[in-house]
Order: C-alpha cells, then sequence, then structure tokens
C-alpha cells in the first residue's frame, strides 16, 4: 500500500533520540547512535517527530509501505481518537459511525463483533481528555455523507458527556441522521 510515512537523513542525524521520545507510537528507536525507522507499519503519518527533530533530519515521503500483519479487528481505519481523527477522512463518506466511550471497548467482550462490525470507529474520554468534542463531531458531521451515529458508552455518569456531544453535534449540523444510543453496564451487559 501506498502511503505517507516518515523518512530519516541518517547524515543530518545528530542521535539526540529527541525524535524517537515524541513517536507515539513506537515506529523510531535508536540504532548505533542514530535515529532508525524501526516499524514502518507503526508510522501513523501524522510526524510528532518532525517538529521536534533539531536537524531537520525527517521528512516525509510517500511509498510502497508493508501492510501490519492481520489481526482479527473490526477496525476501518486509522487515527480512531476523536481529537486526533481528520474531519475530511474519505472513509467518512458514506459512512454508519460508531462513537465510543474509551471503557467501552474494555467492559463488553465482543466490540469488535457487535459493534464495530461495518461502521467506522471514533473513540474518545470527555472526562479524561478534557474536551467538548461537540465542535470537531459537528465538522465531521456536517462536511461528509454520514448515514447513520451509534454512540456507545457506559452507564457511569461521566459517559453522559459522550452523548450530549454527539446530540449537541447532530443539532449544529441541522442533519436529521438515526442515532443510536447503547448503553453498557459496568459488569459487561448491554442496558
Amino acid at each position: 500500500m501506498i502511503r505517507k510515512i516518515i523518512q530519516i537523513n541518517e547524515e543530518k542525524c545528530n542521535g539526540c533520540g529527541i525524535c524517537a521520545s515524541a513517536c507515539h507510537e513506537g515506529a523510531i528507536g535508536m540504532v548505533e547512535g542514530k535515529a532508525k525507522l524501526l516499524r514502518e507499519d507503526y508510522c501513523d503519518g501524522l510526524g510528532d517527530c518532525l517538529p521536534v527533530c533539531p536537524t531537520d533530519a525527517i521528512e516525509f515521503v510517500e511509498r510502497e509501505v508493508k501492510e501490519a500483519d492481520p489481526v482479527d479487528t473490526r477496525l476501518t481505519q486509522w487515527p480512531v481518537q476523536i481529537k486526533l481523527a481528520p474531519v475530511n477522512a474519505p472513509y467518512f463518506k458514506d459512512a454508519h459511525l460508531l462513537i465510543a466511550a474509551d471503557c467501552t471497548a474494555y467492559s463488553y467482550a465482543q466490540f469488535h463483533e457487535k459493534f464495530m462490525w461495518g461502521r467506522v470507529t471514533l473513540v474518545g474520554c470527555t472526562k479524561l481528555d478534557q474536551i467538548d468534542y461537540s465542535e470537531k463531531l459537528t465538522e465531521i458531521i456536517k462536511q461528509n455523507e454520514i448515514r447513520s451515529l451509534t454512540i456507545v458508552k457506559m452507564e457511569v455518569p461521566c459517559c453522559g458527556g459522550m452523548e450530549r456531544a454527539v446530540r449537541a453535534a447532530l443539532a449544529n449540523s441541522k442533519k436529521d441522521l438515526p442515532c443510536e444510543v447503547i448503553t453498557l453496564s459496568i459488569h459487561g451487559q448491554i442496558l
């Protein structure tokens, strides 16, 4: 698959290791005093490493990249964090959108099969991220042909923020989309 990925110029690299620390995916490591792209399938193409490199030794290139080993997942896109997802990503076209609170995937054993199948998945936590997702979700809904929304949240009070954000985004987008809310108990059952 051809995609955007980083490339490190060894001649420019001074071996400081700042880029390896900045890479949240663990794609960059230090080998013999130089930064190396160790796992191209881990590189997310977002480039957190670029602005921290003091010698401009890192750049983006588009090239053939080996795909990660297949795993049993229903995830169809990356990134999945609401705050990281690009508003105009091509995977939003005609999407059935799943917006899930972070904890839900850990509380329900068949989460991938039951909720992610056939949907584009976005996750977040309004309490931990301390962010109002409604603005970002409004833009995603406004600028794309979303076909339906499914919200999966926990029964705990903090998950109410996720549902409020989605409902505000729907109202602000002025679109009338089917929206289903699924609440999970802390014991992993659908309520």
